[in-house]
């Protein structure tokens, strides 16, 4: 008799072979996102530099308040 299928042994082969491959992926996942975000907020403050460059070369001095 032919059986087409899988074995209970190799579905769960499968299944801790992605789980070892999920647990190695996130972590990395995750620390990509903090990168991104950290990399994301130096820029953000990179453009606020530039902003108080400007305002200062054009006012002779700096903001005191965001309304400014």
């Amino acid at each position: 008799m032919s059986r087409k299928g899988f074995t209970l042994v190799e579905v769960l082969i499968v299944v801790i072979i992605i789980g070892i491959l999920a647990a190695i992926g996130v972590p990395q996942f995750a620390n990509s996102i903090e990168k991104a975000k950290g990399g994301e907020a130096r820029a953000g403050l990179g453009h606020l530099q530039t902003g108080e460059k400007v305002y200062f070369a054009e006012n002779e001095y700096y903001t005191t308040t965001p309304a400014d």
